[in-house]
């Protein structure tokens, strides 16, 4: 008899492995995008080094602004230093970009004054300090500017590029070997031979899961319901991977081999097997040389789900890297009660709108674990944990944004 545990124990479990890539490489700054940092980015200098303009203008003192008029004694285009200094009774053209002349403290844009010869008269004062870069403004030498485990995106790019760093630190991706088991299902392209045979989607969604979180991925396919068959399989991927996923198996019938393999053939320790959720009760989690196993249940929703539970925080583990499941807050349409002691994860639809989340389960269908059509359209999954409540309409209640995963 199995011991199963809850939906906090087993991430718990999880959360305490000490699983992470300790394999870093360097990229070129462009080719770094969505990877993982894997060193804290510190500015080695300041930002502006010194007092810029930030608009085309005049650069006065700022007391000046009284004078009848201000004589105009030389120009100052951005990518040189001048030699002229600003004193009391003039001031130089000053360009967007361009240091700040010596003197100077306050910029006077083209739109605030008429010009004559080479005076110019002020029609609309400024504050002191006006269109004037302060230095350090953009950042300081020595700050932390990009932590470790931000995940590279545009701005970080441009930040990376202002320091003049090229090679980029990266954490190394995980690599997932998938397959999916079971006699009874054929992969793509194969050709059916009788009415009891089905077309397997798990091996490939959850491929298409790993992939979007950044891991690179091994596909294994489809392995038949038999010891030997599986022992091979879970040999080889362990071989290639970090972490190996299966579908299908670890249930309680008599052909449900794979939970065997795991205990008996591998000797893997086994984290846990039978979590109290809804879908996917009989997942299974295990830890061998190293390497993560997760076999999951073989229904298409089922797996798919655990899938995005149990995989997805694992990769982004591995890669040290910041990013969550997308868990927010969002306003039911209807009641809700507590079907059963579980970790229950409904299918449902989701739109934003009034400063808010919103859900409904229009379209959706109830039936068994393996309607993975449920996750078309704008889909999200509704979270009601083991402890909680009957949910009444227009409550708050806790969603996973599917469209959102990272």
């Amino acid at each position: 008899m199995r011991n199963f545990i809850n939906y906090d124990e087993s991430l718990t479990l999880l959360s305490k492995l000490n699983f992470k890539g300790s394999i870093k490489e360097k990229l070129f700054l462009t080719n770094s995008i969505g990877r993982v940092l894997a060193s804290d980015i510190i500015a080695n200098d300041n930002s502006p080094e010194y007092p810029t303009s930030a608009m085309d203008g005049y650069a006065i003192k700022f007391e000046d602004q009284k004078n009848e008029t201000i004589k105009i004694i030389d120009k100052n285009p951005a990518g040189s230093v001048v030699e002229s200094i600003v004193e009391n009774g003039v001031c130089i053209k000053t360009f967007t970009g361009s240091l700040m002349p010596e003197g100077s403290d306050t910029l006077i844009p083209i739109e605030n004054v008429e010009v004559s010869g080479d005076e110019i008269k002020i029609t609309k004062e400024v504050p002191f300090g006006f269109a004037t870069r302060e230095v350090g403004e953009n950042y300081k030498k020595d700050e932390v500017l990009i932590k470790k485990g931000t995940i590279i995106g545009f701005a970080e790019i441009g930040v990376l590029a202002s320091l003049n760093i090229t090679q980029v630190p990266v954490f190394a991706q995980p690599s997932v070997a998938i397959a999916s088991t079971g006699s009874e299902i054929l992969d793509l392209g194969e050709v059916q031979t009788n009415d009891s045979q089905i077309r397997s989607s798990n091996h490939l969604t959850i491929e298409a899961l790993a992939k979007k979180a950044g891991a690179n991925t091994i596909q294994m396919g489809i392995v038949e319901d038999d010891i030997d068959s599986i022992t091979e399989l879970l040999e080889t991927a362990l071989e290639k991977a970090d972490i190996v996923v299966t579908t299908g198996g670890v249930s309680v019938g008599d052909y449900d081999f794979v939970q065997d393999v795991i205990k008996d053939k591998l000797n893997a320790e086994v984290l846990f097997h039978g979590v109290t959720i809804k879908p996917g009760m009989h997942l299974l989690a295990a830890i061998k040389d190293g390497k993560l196993i997760i076999a999951l249940p073989g229904f298409a929703y089922s797996s798919t789900v655990c899938a995005i539970l149990y995989l997805l925080p694992m990769i982004y583990k591995y890669e040290g890297s910041n990013k969550k499941l997308p868990i927010v807050k969002a306003r039911i349409n209807q009641d809700f009660p507590l079907k059963m002691k579980k970790t229950i994860f409904t299918a449902c639809n989701v739109k934003y709108e009034e400063n808010e989340y919103k859900i409904d389960f229009e379209g959706k269908k109830q039936g068994t674990s393996a309607i993975l059509t449920n996750m078309l359209g704008s889909p999200a999954l509704l979270i009601q944990k083991d402890d909680s409540k009957d949910i009444k309409a227009g409550e708050l209640v806790d969603i996973l944004l599917l469209n959102e995963l990272k």
